[in-house]
């Protein structure tokens, strides 16, 4: 059954639209993931200004992916990777004790063209919050996948309905994208201790509920699955809690005073940028947000 029906806010970026699905007040965190973000969907016309990039700003603590069903992104990042993403592809970042990295539409500046995708990051856990900053990226045709009774679905990471993604996860999980035809049933992981549905488009139900495009279910532990009740695409996501985190600006951690560190550090110029990106960076914000809370 469904515990929490949450809604993206949606916010202007200066050239394009991104909803907010995770944090918010009635759920903080499904298993690790603490954040996620529906990117678009947009139409770029060619010469879009360089403030649409996302310049080198710094994480820590976490693990990020970015995973696009539409258009493309360049990545570079100060472990020396520039790699760009499209869809059906996987960029992941651990970010561990400190990373930085940069994300720019330069195919889009140069042709134009669609940029729809997802964003989220994954909490690591205690004992893996200070590891070395590493940087993975996968084709699709390396994500296993499976197709049966008008269900398409391809996993990204972690193990899930007898298939596991070679991503290198660090807690148990699991991140899926599938294409829905009308009437196709899929059963949602009854092993994981958290679950969630985010439906990108159409219109799906679960338990005589409907979740429509924009909405993230949250289910109570049990047996689950989803009906399409119109062609969908979805995002199945969940695993197990890593405990209470503190989230500023770009920064994760158990621990509060970390999180004052990694402040401190990219104040200071102490945080190296990308080898291949390294003319200008985010600032940090001079509040970057409320006092950060623990979320759980």
């Amino acid at each position: 059954m469904l515990e929490h029906v949450l809604v993206q806010r949606r916010r202007d970026l200066g050239g394009f639209e991104v909803g907010r699905v995770l944090p918010q007040a009635p759920r903080r965190m499904v298993g690790p993931f603490v954040f996620f973000d529906h990117m678009g969907p947009v139409d770029f016309a060619p010469g879009i200004p360089r403030s649409v990039d996302v310049r080198p700003h710094p994480h820590i603590g976490l693990s990020t992916v970015t995973y696009l069903l539409a258009g493309e992104i360049m990545h570079r990042d100060s472990v020396g990777s520039e790699q760009p993403i499209r869809p059906g592809e996987v960029n992941w970042m651990t970010a561990g004790r400190g990373i930085t990295h940069s994300e720019r539409f330069e195919q889009a500046r140069l042709h134009g063209g669609p940029m729809h995708g997802l964003q989220a990051w994954v909490a690591l856990p205690d004992e893996d919050e200070e590891i070395a900053p590493a940087f993975d990226h996968f084709d699709a045709a390396a994500l296993p996948s499976v197709e049966d009774g008008g269900a398409r679905l391809r996993l990204v990471a972690g193990s899930a309905w007898g298939l596991h993604a070679p991503v290198p996860t660090r807690s148990p999980l699991f991140y899926a994208h599938a294409e829905l035809r009308p009437g196709a049933r899929v059963p949602l992981p009854d092993d994981a201790a958290e679950r969630a549905v985010y439906v990108v488009e159409g219109e799906v139900e679960t338990a005589g509920q409907l979740l429509r495009g924009g909405e993230m279910g949250v289910f109570a532990h049990g047996p689950a699955h989803l009906v399409a009740r119109t062609q969908a695409t979805v995002m199945l996501l969940g695993g197990a809690p890593v405990g209470p985190r503190f989230i500023e600006w770009n920064f994760v951690s158990s621990r509060r005073e970390r999180i004052e560190q990694a402040k401190a550090d990219w104040r200071a110029g102490r945080m190296k940028l990308p080898d291949l990106d390294d003319a200008e960076f985010i600032p940090l914000p001079a509040d970057p947000v409320p006092p950060a809370n623990p979320m759980s």
